[in-house]
């Protein structure tokens, strides 16, 4: 077993799965193992929604895809993506067989910093168990309007935080390292 220094320095993000499926068990127990984060003033503010229908993942996709290029020239940022979001074949969910959507009420403070340490934990354990993982922000745009969160049966006050996609590989992992080096970054000591 790899120490946890090493699960971190090793994790990639996967956009290639196979036709596998998660059981309900396995997404539940990853899940409920994501959870042990600290959390502000201890309020643990998550909600999860799980997709695994793959037909309703590409309706989701088809419709990001859709509000991204209606909406293009308002976000700069997105056009390096253009070409992805124009090919009718790209799915932003990469063909994975489970979306778990991480919502945070909105009434703890800190709902934002604790949902994003559930999806991080759920990254590692995806690590760990030789799974595949990648946090979807091209799903941001439609995940959180009020009328999919309804839809989905996410309380209103909850706010989307972040749209992870998990499953099996395609290729088993050949690297034994990550292939992103770290940019430089600075310390302030005093």
């Amino acid at each position: 077993m790899q120490s946890f220094e090493s699960l971190i320095t090793n994790r990639s993000t996967c956009r290639n799965f196979s036709d596998q499926g998660l059981t309900q068990q396995e997404i539940k127990t990853l899940i409920d193992t994501a959870t042990w984060v600290p959390s502000g003033s201890n309020n643990q503010p998550w909600h999860f929604v799980v997709i695994s229908d793959r037909d309703k993942l590409k309706s989701y996709s088809d419709a990001a895809k859709e509000a991204w290029l209606a909406t293009l020239k308002d976000n700069p940022h997105m056009h390096q993506y253009e070409k992805y979001i124009r090919d009718p074949d790209y799915n932003i969910f990469y063909n994975a067989p489970a979306l778990v959507i991480v919502y945070g009420n909105r009434e703890s403070c800190w709902h934002v910093y604790d949902c994003s340490m559930v999806a991080y934990n759920l990254h590692l354990l995806a690590e760990e168990n030789g799974l595949g993982c990648c946090w979807i922000g091209f799903a941001h745009n439609i995940l959180g309007e009020p009328a999919v969160k309804r839809g989905l049966g996410v309380p209103e006050q909850y706010d989307l935080v972040a749209p992870v996609i998990l499953g099996h590989p395609a290729q088993a992992k050949s690297i034994t390292s990550n292939p992103n080096p770290r940019k430089d970054f600075s310390i302030s000591w005093h």
